[in-house]
């Protein structure tokens, strides 16, 4: 992105419930903004009625270049900024799908779940990599429109480069971000990772595994100990690959450095101010589409760092295990599967 150019290119590589949202933002702000997507008639309806995008109290609608993933070799002209919002597991092709046409001094921002800042490093190089976390609620069931559960005064991001050299240059890139929602720039994007891993291992595949909405599976009898039970275990991963307690989401600094009590409240406010009472995990969604999670990717890798540290991780353990069977079509998510949690 160079001084002279007032506006970047960027592309939005996944545009499902999240990245559409996002990208749909830039494009009413005026921003030079492509939609890149891997399901074919999803571009085809944005192509034909454009990108519209339900909130909570008003509905937006843009008109935006959408292109399918094989017309990523097509594109003459590199883009800027890449905002990479595909599944955790989908990074590396992706990244590799899209690093030919990524400018020379350009980023790639991975909004997405769990620690793949790494895995876009790995291809794009660190000078060229900006970590990103991302709290909002959304969900999409037909192509070309998606639900975001949570308005911009609810939408939360952290951004920082892998790069110290380059972590300058990241408010710019937060500033367009902010058209989306509240951006916090960190120079330690990798804690502020693992602290929404330690959210994301509480929430999104112990809820989906009983089939129900967040909120739900946080009263059903049980449930709420083994999620905060999985959060603890992923917290203690987290501090054994050296990372930082630190607040994100919006709270202010925790009262105390007791690890579990962190766990605690981080979870409460996300069950208070972005969760609503229909609010199914990506997980859950995932499943219902009949696709995969982020199962290895979130609590497989919380159960993976503790080993390599000699640890233990049966929460997660299980957890795992269970959603495995899931998608081996060997289980159903049911509300029953609330005793294979609980169970010791």
């Amino acid at each position: 992105m160079t001084p002279d150019r007032k506006s970047p290119r960027i592309a939005f590589l996944g545009t499902g419930a999240q990245g559409a949202s996002i990208a749909a933002d830039f494009a009413l702000a005026g921003l030079d903004v492509t939609f890149i997507d891997q399901w074919p008639a999803h571009i085809e309806a944005i192509r034909a009625n454009g990108i519209t995008v339900n909130l909570p109290t008003r509905q937006i609608n843009a008109r935006v270049p959408a292109l399918h993933l094989c017309q990523v070799a097509e594109i003459k002209e590199p883009f800027d900024l890449i905002f990479l919002v595909v599944k955790a597991y989908d990074t590396t092709w992706a990244t590799q799908l899209i690093k030919p046409v990524l400018a020379d001094d350009g980023f790639v921002i991975g909004l997405q779940n769990g620690m793949t800042h790494e895995d876009i490093a790995a291809v794009v190089g660190r000078h060229r990599t900006i970590g990103a976390v991302i709290e909002i609620a959304s969900n999409m069931w037909v192509p070309g429109v998606t639900n975001r559960q949570n308005d911009h005064d609810e939408s939360w991001f952290a951004m920082g480069a892998l790069d110290p050299a380059q972590q300058h240059r990241v408010e710019a890139v937060a500033e367009l971000l902010r058209h989306s929602g509240r951006v916090e720039v960190t120079d330690d994007i990798r804690s502020a990772k693992w602290m929404k891993l330690v959210v994301n291992a509480a929430e999104l595949i112990p809820s989906a595994i009983i089939d129900t909405a967040l909120n739900d599976a946080a009263r059903a009898p049980g449930m709420l100990e083994v999620m905060r039970e999985a959060g603890y275990e992923a917290m203690q991963a987290a501090l054994a690959d050296g990372a930082t307690i630190m607040p994100i989401i919006g709270m202010p600094p925790s009262m105390s450095n007791d690890p579990e009590r962190y766990v605690d409240e981080i979870f409460d406010e996300v069950l208070r101010t972005f969760s609503r009472e229909d609010t199914l995990t990506t997980s859950l969604q995932d499943w219902r589409k009949g696709r995969r999670a982020e199962v290895e990717e979130v609590n497989g890798w919380v159960v993976n760092t503790l080993r390599a540290h000699g640890r233990d991780a049966p929460v997660n353990q299980r957890v795992v295990e269970i959603a495995l069977q899931i998608e081996a079509g060997k289980l159903a998510p049911r509300p029953e599967n609330v005793h294979l949690l609980t169970e010791h």
